[in-house]
């Protein structure tokens, strides 16, 4: 061994003997129990940032920790390839987006390898690859094939100066990113797939089969499925032929409606009002609302704002005439996209009534004598009795929500029912960048599928990339133009590319089978690895990423092809990293390059470090005085290794039990080198449990270090060379999963031939944790007063007698009246004494 600690010569030499080796490369018929351990892949946009080396660090510890015990462990990575970011650099700068993002992947890829980590890169996919996309638009076409894909008319964000459709994230603050113009709203016809099919699945599946989830994660899940249980009720509209159907999950206040409210977007508004005098107010207010986005319009901060339309409907139970209005707060998107108004027992209802001078009727009386039902100053939501609903009266509410509801249905104008506040998912992208929807429209046939023989449909090249209009695929009368895989006919491919969301949400199943050019993936290869045992990524993909990937892996399961219905054993989400007091971004321009960290301490510090430096839940704080303290703990390792071999005679043969590497090992009754072998079987002990069971890297990593200072005290007390050195190839081994390049350096100096990956982890030794004494803490009145060593194993009825014996609690006793003495097994001593 060299005498400096050198990371940059280190981790080049063994990444590059690692790829010439193939070292993580894993055979599907491998020895060891199959285990696939995946973090969630990037997006190529060119740069490695802190947050994916935290990701990547603890995906790749458990990844090596678990290689050395025995697994034969699946440990892929890809990229989420497909995206916004390349289209815009299409238009800005005139680059192909294909171009742009292979090489972005290709600089990303080499980041990677500099950090080490394991990753079999035989099994390389990028989702913008056709033969990957080829298996993105089999899934869509077998959707389709299952009803679960239909088209529907949809309002998308419409920017008039650049005369295209925005995708959400090009919106800022009511305005297009790119030109500064207010955003609008416009209708398009686009592709959905009808997740609400799987909605009570999706929801019961949570509880039964994700107990290796953060509670956190299933809660969010839980509440973006939103399930309700209620009634829907049809208001009869007079003069219209139609009825306005409610989901109320309140039937009980069904006689408190003082109005009605439809979302503007709502169908019957049209047919409502055209040819009235009201149709232009309508108009104006409804272009006003395609300015407002969803979230700010369902905010409980909005003002409410609406507007007569000068038609009434008609409340079935007690033949009421209410007014309707339209408003901004109510969505098209949720419920029915009509409500019921009961101002008296709602606060958004409320804030209306009073400012549109509108009746508030309550249903319930609480019985509370300070609240005066005649004059409401707030709506108030409480069990009570009912009043005010007419053969109703006098029972429990909660009773009235049944007894309402089967009167609806008995009379045949409602139905109990249940709602879900998910909506089917909206998959078209107008923009070129995505997987082409695999659709041929005929004016014979209608809408049907490529046939699957003829997939991948490829992305056109002669397109144009002008930022104005629709798809850039509308440009390419090449792709636009074909004929009907049906009658052969004439016809069109549909235009539009599917939300990259789609990608992900398969993408661990293909790494099981990646080089399959038949079949999306074996049937044995999907069996032997899926599901995945254990996945990691940020806590912001909690909801809409590992939902649509729950919805896909049901749905392939249904048709035969995914072993499993869920996709993810075990889930860990890591914190965001923080600098200043804000996450890390380019914006704010608080970003740390890890190239930089790696170029000056070397990957193994930088993944030190972010393993260090928090538990992998938690949110991290960057210190560069933490980088610091990471490398020059590395140096102090590299010294104390590199001095138990030198002074145990450097590299030689395997050892045997009576010697270690050829040197003689202290006697049994060395009380110095039993503390430190007390240390060492500790450490193995802890650093296993906080790896294999706890995924707690920040606890296992200060064992280590505890360790190291335990071993440098050992070595400058002159300490046996053959112990020190057993315990140095001991700590090379616990230090491998956090810090490979420096380990496998030190492993080959102590005369191995193979890698430290191949060598199998260090058990502990539950003799060398048994003690014959300890050292407690000595209290009088509950304050410390000094320390001894006792017997190890006393009760505390034997610890008290033993402790009245010892010269320190005779020098704590003498004078003192004793009340009692209390012994606290492993602990203390406590002397409770008078004064």
């Amino acid at each position: 061994m060299n005498e400096k600690y050198e990371p940059k010569a280190i981790e080049t030499k063994w990444q590059e003997r690692w790829e010439a080796q193939k070292l993580f490369k894993t055979d599907n018929e491998g020895a060891g129990e199959a285990f696939y351990l995946l973090e969630m892949f990037p997006y190529p946009s060119g740069k490695l940032h802190m947050g994916h080396v935290r990701n990547y660090s603890i995906g790749d510890v458990a990844a090596r920790f678990l290689r050395m015990n025995g697994k034969n462990v699946l440990h892929p990575m890809g990229w989420d390839a497909f995206g916004l970011p390349a289209e815009n650099a299409a238009i800005k700068n005139g680059v192909r987006p294909d171009l742009w993002t292979h090489a972005n992947i290709d600089e990303m890829r080499a980041q990677l390898k500099t950090l080490g980590f394991s990753y079999d890169w035989d099994r390389e996919i990028a989702m913008c690859d056709p033969e990957v996309y080829r298996w993105t638009q089999w899934i869509f076409v077998q959707f389709f094939k299952a009803g679960l894909a239909y088209k529907k008319k949809n309002p998308v964000n419409w920017c008039p100066d650049c005369e295209t459709v925005l995708a959400n994230e090009q919106v800022v603050d009511g305005r297009c990113e790119r030109c500064g113009t207010e955003v609008g709203k416009r209708d398009l016809d686009q592709w959905y797939l009808a997740i609400t099919k799987y909605a009570q699945r999706l929801l019961d599946d949570i509880d039964a089969k994700l107990g290796g989830w953060p509670d956190n994660v299933k809660l969010m899940q839980k509440n973006w499925i939103g399930r309700s249980t209620g009634a829907e009720v049809d208001f009869p509209v007079e003069g219209f032929g139609e009825k306005l159907r409610i989901f109320t999950t309140r039937p009980d206040t069904l006689y408190g409606v003082t109005y009605m409210v439809l979302a503007p977007e709502h169908p019957f508004v049209g047919p409502l009002t055209d040819g009235t005098e009201y149709a232009p107010q309508v108009a104006v207010f409804k272009d006003k609302l395609q300015y407002l986005n969803d979230i700010d319009r369902a905010s409980t901060t909005l003002e409410k704002e609406g507007l007569f339309i000068g038609r009434y409907a008609v409340n079935p139970l007690n033949g009421a005439r209410v007014p309707i209005y339209i408003a901004n707060y109510v969505l098209m998107d949720y419920g029915t996209g009509a409500i019921m108004a009961v101002p008296a027992h709602d606060e958004r209802d409320f804030e209306f009534a009073r400012k549109y001078d509108l009746p508030v009727v309550p249903v319930v009386d609480p019985g509370n004598p300070e609240l005066d039902l005649n004059n409401l100053t707030a709506a108030f939501v409480a069990e009570g009795t009912m009043v005010n609903s007419g053969p109703f009266d006098g029972l429990n509410n909660k009773d009235a929500i049944r007894e309402i509801t089967a009167y609806v249905e008995k009379q045949g104008f409602g139905q109990a029912t249940v709602n879900f506040r998910l909506r089917d998912w909206l998959i078209s992208r107008q923009r070129y960048w995505g997987t082409p929807i695999p659709m041929i429209h005929c004016e014979t046939c209608g809408w049907v599928p490529e046939k699957e023989e003829n997939l991948p449909v490829l992305l056109p090249e002669d397109v144009q990339f002008t930022g104005k209009g629709q798809s850039p695929l509308t440009t390419s009368k090449s792709f636009r133009e074909t004929v009907c895989p049906v009658c052969g006919g004439p016809a069109e491919r549909e235009v539009d590319t599917m939300d990259t969301f789609l990608d992900s949400s398969w993408y661990f199943l293909r790494y099981t089978d990646a080089r399959n050019d038949e079949r999306i993936f074996s049937d044995a290869a999907v069996r032997k690895w899926m599901p995945v045992d254990q996945y990691i990524g940020g806590v912001e993909h909690a909801i809409l990423h590992l939902l649509y990937a729950r919805f896909f892996t049901k749905f392939l399961y249904d048709i035969g092809y995914a072993p499993t219905d869920e996709p993810f054993t075990n889930l860990l989400t890591q914190g965001m990293v923080i600098k200043d007091g804000k996450k890390m971004s380019k914006s704010i321009g608080n970003v740390v390059s890890p190239e930089e960290i790696i170029a000056k301490y070397g990957a193994d510090t930088a993944r030190l470090f972010i393993l260090f430096a928090s538990p992998p839940e938690k949110e991290l704080d960057w210190s560069d005085a933490g980088v610091e303290g990471s490398h020059r703990f590395l140096a102090r390792v590299w010294r104390l290794c590199k001095a138990a071999l030198d002074d145990a005679g450097g590299a030689s043969p395997a050892p045997t039990p009576a010697d270690c590497r050829g040197g003689i090992l202290p006697p049994a009754d060395d009380d110095a080198a039993r503390a430190l072998r007390f240390a060492l079987h500790a450490t193995i002990k802890k650093v296993t449990g906080d790896i294999g069971e706890r995924y707690q890297f920040n606890t296992a990593i200060s064992a280590i270090m505890e360790l190291v200072n335990a071993a440098y005290k050992y070595k400058e007390a002159d300490g046996n060379a053959a112990l020190l050195r057993e315990v140095c190839e001991t700590l090379i081994l616990l230090l491998a999963p956090f810090t490979p390049h420096l380990c496998e350096e030190m492993w080959e100096a102590y005369g191995h031939e193979e890698s430290v990956l191949l060598a199998a982890w260090p058990a502990y030794d539950p003799a060398a944790l048994e003690v014959d004494t300890q050292e407690i803490a000595l209290q009088v009145n509950g304050k410390v007063r000094g320390k001894a060593v006792v017997p190890a194993g006393l009760d505390a009825q034997a610890l008290a007698a033993h402790a009245q014996e010892l010269p320190e609690v005779r020098a704590l006793l003498e004078g003192k009246d004793v009340v009692k003495i209390v012994g606290v097994p492993g602990r203390l001593v406590n002397i409770v004494v008078k004064g």
